[in-house]
């Protein structure tokens, strides 16, 4: 129910009441809006209203003159017929007036009782906020200089049988917005704008791929070894096989399959699930949108991900300059490229090229406070030393690049530098981005990769991979030398929408059962 406590329940139980009380008399008079299959509208809000020229009007006000400036619509004087929610409504004896919101916006509704029929006219005064209508009428502009419709016919089509929160102050219970995000997006205008702004920067992404000669496919969610990232997958039990699977947290296995079979470009956007905790940055379902080029490196998936930003926010947003939170981030120069080791070295004052081994890297973690597992190596313990003092500061956006072996087991070791690999990392408002690698298409080496990983898992690291058999088998068909990379949508439309929160760009995120 969206109201939010604004009346007592007594007071609301009556107005439920009132409202299906309405419903039974229409239905008494066969008048039922729910019987009513289709309704066919000339004209939304924004046809109506959008591209408005202004005009100065001298008008006639109880019996004095007064000049006004009018909006002046690219349909005046012509007929439409438009529907929408009605968001308010007054009425003033034999005139009333209502603001009906659709898709695109709000126009008013001029519903005068000598044009529309005492009948109608007091069946139109009856409606409640919330009702769903539907109405004919000549546009035109009125003495206040309001952009109206004059109503000759007006229809219901659905009856609201819950009011809606009371106007002046919304929705403003976070918890109660997003279990009810279809009241959220009828009374916040701007939570409909980031929707809105989702849709088009997806649609963006994929023009700009196509573009490229990408070919979008899709792979399972449902897997027998849930692998490509490191994470807890969902388990499920498939009855017709008698087997468990997983939800896939990851696409990257699948998708690089394809470019052993010779679809050289590939991308998919699609879920996957994590079975991890809640908080502004996560939700255990996500968007991820994965692809994988043959014949190129980590340097050419940097440069497609600047390239790729650049033109999404662009198209999008018209800049490459975009505000979040109180800075603005700019997209528009070329991102800044720093090894991990640099970024360390930088932000917390400890040079691992110095460091010789593990005993030496906890020993220098003992001393900064650093907190690590028994299991960790030297390059682990590089990484919780960047997560602690580096990832805070790249605010702009920063491509860290070259990561440890120990947490990249399906990418490429540098071949000048083997204890690392070519793997970077994009940073944008203290925030990872996307992680690409120059994927790993030695068979022999990905497999002594998983045996690591599973040693990992059997000393408790349950976020480790599994040795995929049948990912394996295809690296022994031969893989060609290739990019690939994982873009957290969810994070970019944050970025673009300057939304704080995850959840604020999940029409329904993950909520514990009330």
């Amino acid at each position: 129910m969206a109201q939010e406590n604004n009346a007592p329940v007594q007071e609301l139980s009556e107005i439920l009441q009132i409202r299906r009380d309405k419903l039974a008399e229409l239905q008494a008079n066969n008048a039922d809006p729910f019987q009513i299959t289709k309704f066919n509208r000339t004209h939304t809000s924004k046809d109506i209203c959008e591209g408005c020229r202004e005009e100065e009007r001298t008008i006639e006000v109880r019996g004095e003159e007064k000049q006004i400036t009018a909006k002046i619509s690219p349909v005046d004087g012509q007929t439409v017929t438009v529907a929408g929610r009605i968001m308010s409504k007054r009425g003033m004896g034999k005139v009333g007036f209502a603001h009906i919101q659709d898709i695109d916006g709000r126009v008013q509704l001029f519903v005068k009782k000598d044009i529309l029929g005492e009948e109608a006219y007091n069946t139109f005064k009856k409606y409640d906020i919330g009702d769903i209508v539907g109405a004919t009428g000549e546009v035109f502009t009125t003495q206040t200089g309001e952009v109206s419709i004059r109503v000759d016919s007006i229809t219901l089509l659905s009856k609201s049988l819950q009011p809606l929160p009371e106007k002046f102050h919304g929705m403003t219970n976070t918890d109660l917005r997003y279990r009810q995000r279809y009241v959220d997006l009828i009374m916040n205008a701007d939570v409909k704008d980031t929707f809105v702004k989702r849709s088009k920067i997806i649609a963006a992404i994929r023009r700009y791929l196509d573009a490229q000669n990408f070919l979008e496919v899709e792979t399972p969610m449902l897997v027998a070894n849930a692998g490509g990232a490191a994470a807890r997958p969902f388990e499920t039990h498939f009855n017709a096989l008698d087997e468990d699977f997983k939800l896939r947290i990851s696409l990257e296995l699948y998708l690089k399959r394809l470019i052993v079979g010779g679809l050289e470009r590939v991308y998919e956007i699609g879920r996957v699930f994590r079975n991890e905790g809640l908080d502004t940055r996560h939700n255990p379902e996500f968007t991820l949108m994965e692809l994988y080029q043959a014949y190129t490196d980590y340097n050419g998936m940097m440069d497609l991900t600047e390239d790729m930003f650049r033109h999404v926010a662009q198209e999008v947003c018209g800049t490459t300059v975009v505000p979040y939170g109180d800075v603005m981030i700019d997209l528009g120069t070329p991102f800044k490229r720093i090894t991990m080791i640099d970024a360390v070295k930088e932000y917390a004052g400890v040079d691992f090229d110095a460091i010789k081994d593990t005993a030496e890297a906890k020993k220098i973690a003992d001393e900064k406070g650093v907190h690590y597992e028994a299991r960790h190596e030297k390059g682990d313990i590089l990484n919780l030393f960047f997560e602690e003092f580096v990832e805070e500061h790249l605010v702009q956006p920063t491509f860290v690049m070259d990561h440890p072996v120990e947490i990249s087991p399906l990418t490429k070791r540098k071949p000048d530098k083997p204890d690392y690999v070519e793997r970077f990392e994009l940073f944008i408002t203290g925030r990872e981005m996307c992680n690409a690698y120059s994927e790993l298409n030695d068979p022999i080496d990905q497999r002594e990769r998983f045996k690591a990983q599973e040693a990992a898992l059997a000393a408790g690291d349950e976020e480790a991979n599994t040795t995929d058999e049948d990912f394996m088998n295809a690296l022994e068909i031969g893989m060609p030398p290739t990019g690939g990379i994982g873009y957290g949508i969810d994070r970019l439309v944050m970025l673009l929408t300057n939304q704080p929160a995850i959840r604020d760009v999940l029409l329904f995120p993950t909520m514990r059962q009330q």
